[in-house]
């Protein structure tokens, strides 16, 4: 695998209104051994990497989705957030994705990954990629999601 600075990813943010008019985001909780006991700093967008050479970052977020969450893609008016470089060097762009009160947005099913866990313990274990998935408030998301990924909830406020 490359270098994290070489690495990009394309992912989707489902955002709706709640009845109170609360803006809620469908963020992912990260799993694996590492993330279990985490809760602050440990969900992202539901993203996943692609080629920006070979693959268009929409339709490569919404490939990741399918992956990742075993549902199909929310459906709903999409608007492109933009761009943000992870603490280890990764881009990551998404997308949100305005979705209908009472759309159905779940985790069904993660796909699987398979690492050394401990490091260097030559222990090959599989896990889900993510491990649960909620709509929170953006407070809530703020507290919970990737440090760099906060900005992505910036760039949504004047939208939503």
């Amino acid at each position: 695998m490359s270098p994290a600075r070489n690495r990009t990813s394309a992912g989707l943010l489902p955002v709706r209104v709640a009845a109170d008019g609360t803006i809620e985001v469908f963020i992912a909780h990260l799993g694996g051994p590492f993330w279990a006991r985490k809760d602050a700093r440990a969900w992202s967008i539901v993203k996943g990497e692609y080629d920006p050479g070979a693959e268009d970052p929409e339709a490569a977020a919404e490939r990741e989705w399918v992956e990742e969450t075993g549902t199909p893609a929310p459906a709903g008016r999409r608007f492109d957030l933009g761009s943000i470089t992870q603490s280890g060097g990764k881009a990551v762009r998404a997308y949100a994705v305005h979705v209908a009160a009472g759309t159905d947005v779940a985790l069904r099913e993660s796909n699987q990954v398979t690492m050394e866990w401990p490091p260097r313990s030559v222990r090959q274990v599989t896990f889900p990629e993510i491990d649960r998935a909620d709509w929170c408030d953006l407070p809530t998301a703020r507290t919970r999601l990737v440090a760099a990924q906060s900005a992505f909830l910036d760039r949504l406020e004047p939208r939503a």
